[in-house]
């Protein structure tokens, strides 16, 4: 057995594509980065996964809600109070831009799941309304929110 490298092997490779393994075998890295160009679709589908990921953090908060009612009074005022500061209202902004986050999305698939909107224009379309939709219908919700004196600072 010789010591040059065989073709396609990690070592000959100074391309960085190839991998060896642990069971021994040369298998070539995953291509997304290298062949696919980023696209709007990819970006709905990440931020769909964040959105999951915001909604569980927002669990915590109902929670929290739900320990506040249980304990009484000083823990409801305590909780209402936080509520209505800018951290609180920060923090029920992002997780209205969740909800509206998760409407769009939802809309997306269910159009998807009935085998429409599948076409490059349709998707891109979709996926441009799922990324972008949340933030100005979330500052609609809030504006109405201020505007009615539901919400005051």
């Amino acid at each position: 057995m010789s010591n040059t490298p065989q073709p396609g092997s990690p070592t000959a490779d100074r391309t960085g594509r190839f991998v060896k393994q642990p069971n021994g075998r040369v298998r070539p890295l995953s291509p997304h980065l290298q062949t696919w160009r980023w696209h709007v679709t990819m970006t709905a589908s990440i931020l769909f996964r964040v959105t999951i990921g915001a909604a569980s953090f927002g669990a915590l908060f109902v929670l929290g809600w739900l320990a506040a009612v249980a304990s009484g009074p000083e823990a409801w005022a305590a909780l209402l109070t936080f509520a209505g500061s800018p951290p609180g209202l920060l923090i029920a902004f992002g997780l209205t831009v969740v909800l509206f986050s998760f409407i769009l999305n939802g809309g997306r698939h269910l159009i998807n799941d009935t085998g429409n909107g599948l076409t490059l224009k349709s998707a891109t379309l979709l996926s441009n309304i799922a990324v972008w939709g949340p933030i100005p219908l979330a500052i609609l919700f809030w504006v109405a929110l201020f505007a009615t004196g539901r919400v005051s600072l």
